[in-house]
């Protein structure tokens, strides 16, 4: 077990972050947001602003430079006066101090011709429909046999309807930049992102640079969660903005403006039906999902992509429909499809197993598949129910009383749930090098994103048994889109898709020593495009399974998770702290996604009315009681030569589910519309 590399550095403040980094005359910038839901913008008032002592520049649809790519609406800042959602950046104020910034952006006004939003997702709207390809670029919609026949024919029969709000990542390292442009048109990001390599080509294109002309870095980035996944309109603005007043700018987003601006998880309606023969096996699944994008630019999560992969059934079809709303658009929150996907199908489950009286785990176990059920692809491994065996023994669920509210401790009702957890085991090209330097040291290098997660660390670890080295030899060098590209910080990939490119690179590097290195040092590097693209066909999943504990009030409707735990099969386990860390995290976030997180929206004028941490809610200390994550032993040949499936999401697939149920059990009232507040929970108690 190796402590975070990087662990004193940021205990002691010395890690700099996106805003830290010191350059001499340096401005800031404070953004303005469309007060229309939708419409034009008529006019840009900004005497008031610009008369302001400290204002460098005031930026707007009326005067900002044309970009070289607007193909991505999101990021073509100030390129269009059509307002397509409230909260879209409309005009900037630049100047010598930040609040000068803001107070100068306060006088700014602005006038719109504005129409009336359509900002509510409806399963009935007559805007919807099928996409061509939904994320991860799976088919929208899969069918096999006659699931409707067979749902008639079936002895236990499901057929329930899910809700999923809107919810919002929330990092603690707000969304930040500090561009600047040198002399030779240069153009350096400072950056709080999750890949710096796909943050570079993505600027690039939009300025009409070289790759080369652009510059990202990113060593530290305070949590992202998946909104940091790709370049959001703050990278943009301050890159124009600098380049306009030929000074370097920094723009960190208030969090009350990263709501409309950094993205989100979609809302989601889902439709859910089983059926099955009287003894559990399922005989048909039909997951039909309906969510939204926006006007600017589509993105469908691939919410009931994880139905298809895990459980056994001869009749079965997943479909996703989607609306083009008023609003900002949706994009990655960890684990986008099996999260909101997971919630539905497991709580189905649940619910069948109720109806069929069979206990929930022996349900799962009961409709194990021999090989992927849609695709047919034999599993690389699938240890599902070896996590539900070792959960249950360790969790205690065979003293179980089935029956719905039969635990009560004063006015507590006490309850149990399950679910099972799965995430695709992605492998994703790229490029590491790795270095011998003459004092006995070692240096790697590569461009991935350490977002708190302690990449840096299991690097490191694969580096030096690879090298045979003890790891405080090794110096790993991330996030800067001048190393060695990679891949995003996404996908629970980073760990399999650096590790695989490191490994090579430290391979190829001790072929290379023999004997004294000299002073120029020795390096050798390695690019695993060929080997990611010439995998064998399997299916390569990992899986988990969630039990949670709940306390429910039956005066108030307050429900409380005194012990959680989830039990994974994720390969091998590279460093088991920083893992431990991963998964307890993921874990505590399903608790928020059960019980507290709801971005709320305006219907009438649109954007989200809770727009911070006060009325946002997420789990604190006091909501997390004894949370435990723990793994078993798998060896999967069939993966990556660090052998491991990636952690990062899997630990928030599924828990929803496991606490929904856990509250059905205490009380015998089932909340499908999420998250279960004591406002919805309390009138059907």
């Amino acid at each position: 077990m190796t402590p975070r590399l990087e662990g004193r550095e940021k205990v002691t403040g010395e890690a700099r972050y996106a805003f830290d980094y010191p350059l001499d005359g340096v401005a800031y910038l404070a953004a303005v947001q469309a007060e229309a839901g939708r419409g034009e913008i008529v006019s840009v008032d900004a005497e008031a602003a610009r008369g302001r002592p400290g204002v460098l520049a005031v930026l707007s649809c009326e005067n900002a430079p044309r970009l070289a790519s607007r193909s991505n609406g999101e990021l073509a800042v100030f390129q269009t006066r059509t307002v397509s959602y409230r909260g879209q950046f409309v005009a900037a104020v630049v100047a010598e101090t930040p609040e000068t910034a803001r107070e100068a952006a306060r006088l700014l006004r602005v006038e719109y011709a504005s129409e009336d939003p359509d900002v509510r997702l409806r399963d009935y709207h007559p805007g919807l429909y099928k996409p061509e390809i939904v994320n991860a670029g799976l088919p929208p919609d899969t069918e096999q046999g006659d699931p409707e026949a067979a749902l008639k024919d079936s002895d236990v029969r499901v057929d329930v309807t899910y809700t999923t709000p809107a919810e919002h990542n929330n990092p603690m390292e707000p969304h930040t930049t500090t561009a600047h442009w040198s002399e030779d048109g240069t153009l350096t990001l400072y950056e709080s992102t999750q890949g710096a390599s796909t943050h570079q080509r993505t600027l690039a294109r939009i300025f009409g640079l070289e790759r080369e002309r652009v510059r990202v870095v990113a060593p530290h980035v305070g949590g992202g969660f998946g909104a940091k996944g790709t370049p959001r309109p703050n990278s943009v603005l301050a890159a124009m903005a600098a380049r306009e007043v030929g000074r370097p700018v920094k723009f960190a987003v208030p969090r009350q403006q990263m709501y409309a601006t950094t993205g989100y998880r979609t809302p989601t309606v889902q439709r859910m039906r089983l059926g099955a023969d009287a003894d559990g096996r399922l005989n048909a699944i039909v997951h039909d999902v309906v969510e939204q994008t926006s006007t600017v630019r589509e993105f469908v999560e691939q919410t009931a992509a994880p139905t298809r992969i895990m459980y056994r059934a001869p009749h079965r079809r997943t479909t996703h429909r989607v609306v083009r709303l008023d609003v900002p658009t949706p994009s990655w929150m960890r684990a986008p499809g099996e999260t909101p996907g997971m919630y539905a199908l497991e709580s189905a489950m649940d619910e069948l197993a109720v109806a069929a009286g069979i206990d929930p785990v022996e349900l799962r176990v009961r409709n194990e598949p021999d090989r992927e059920p849609e695709s047919g692809l034999p599993f690389s491994s699938r240890n599902l129910v070896a996590c539900l065996r070792e959960g249950a023994e360790r969790f205690g669920w065979a003293d179980r009383d089935p029956a719905p509210r039969s635990r009560r401790a004063g006015r507590r009702l006490l309850g149990t749930g399950v679910a099972a957890a799965t995430y695709p085991a992605r492998l994703n090209p790229g490029r590491a090098a790795a270095r011998a330097e003459p004092d006995g040291t070692f240096t790697v290098r590569i461009a991935a994103a350490d977002i708190g997660t302690g990449a840096r660390t299991a690097l490191a670890v694969l580096a030096a048994e690879t090298l045979k080295a003890d790891v405080g030899r090794v110096r790993v060098d991330v996030g800067d889109s001048s190393l060695p590209a990679a891949s995003v910080a996404g996908g629970s990939s980073g760990t399999a898709s650096w590790g695989t490119a490191v490994v090579r690179a430290c391979e190829a590097l001790r072929d290379r020593l023999d004997g004294a290195v000299p002073p120029e040092g020795i390096e050798a590097s390695a690019d695993t495009a060929e080997e990611a693209g010439a995998r064998e066909p399997y299916a390569r999943h990992a899986f988990g399974a969630h039990f949670a504990e709940v306390e429910v009030d039956a005066d108030t409707g307050e429900v409380r998770v005194p012990r959680m735990l989830g039990v994974f099969a994720a390969g091998r386990i590279v460093n088991p702290v920083t893992a431990r860390s991963q998964l307890v995290g993921g874990m505590t976030m399903g608790i928020g996604m059960a019980l507290m997180e709801e971005s709320v929206m305006d219907g009438r004028f649109g954007d989200f009315l809770n727009r911070d941490l006060a009325q946002y809610h997420v789990p604190t200390c006091a909501d997390v009681r004894r949370i435990d994550a723990v793994w078993l032993e798998e060896s999967d040949p069939h993966l990556n030569p660090v052998g491991a499936k990636g952690i990062g999401e899997i630990g928030i697939v599924g828990a929803a589910a496991a606490i929904g149920n856990a509250v059905h059990h205490a009380t015998g009232v089932r909340v499908r519309d999420l998250p279960i507040t004591p406002g919805r929970l309390l009138p059907l108690l």
